[in-house]
């Protein structure tokens, strides 16, 4: 089993050696640490890793900046780890994407369920994505399909069936999709 891929960033450097000494304890790989929300995602967006864990409080960008960014490049899900715990923060935090809001000081033991959650609820924003997609592509599919039937049964006087029949046979003779076929149809029909 592959080790989980993790990039870190606080602004203190001590904090971040103490985090990748405990991350390392846990099992992950640290493979790569900023001191800055810039920093963090040109490392990320470079190293791709599978989660990033960092605090709220950095120079240039802070983290739920940071985070936001991260988010909506679906680059990786980003975990917070802050001193910080205001009722503000944590709406920016929940607005900007962050699967995971952790308050120092943290325990060693919290760590482990909290990122294992947190990438976990992430794989399921994923693949919830891929599904939205899918079925955006198969609806689209299908309208462009059903504009195509009625031009083939004003064209060919064909029945409806008779005219996704003959789509659903070009489609298997030429080994392309209906799509394809239905969008062929169309645009023989503008010409």
């Amino acid at each position: 089993m592959a080790q989980t891929r993790l990039v870190i960033a606080d602004d203190e450097s001590i904090i971040r050696m103490n985090l990748k000494e405990t991350l390392v304890g846990l099992g992950y790989l640290v493979v790569g640490e900023a001191g800055d929300g810039v920093s963090v995602i040109n490392l990320s967006r470079e190293l791709r890793p599978d989660l990033v864990l960092m605090d709220i409080k950095m120079p240039k960008l802070d983290g739920i900046q940071a985070a936001k960014i991260l988010t909506e490049e679906k680059i990786a899900p980003v975990l917070l780890l802050t001193a910080y715990s205001d009722r503000e923060l944590v709406e920016r935090a929940k607005e900007a994407g962050v699967v995971n809001y952790v308050v120092k000081p943290f325990r060693e033991a919290e760590l482990l369920p909290a990122i294992e959650i947190a990438m976990a609820r992430y794989q399921e924003f994923l693949e919830l994505d891929k599904h939205i997609a899918d079925l955006k592509e198969t609806l689209d599919t299908r309208k462009l399909v059903e504009r195509a039937k009625g031009i083939l049964m004003d064209t060919q006087g064909l029945k409806e069936a008779e005219a996704f029949r003959k789509i659903q046979q070009l489609s298997m003779n030429t080994r392309k999709s209906m799509k394809e076929i239905a969008q062929a149809i169309l645009l023989a029909n503008e010409i």
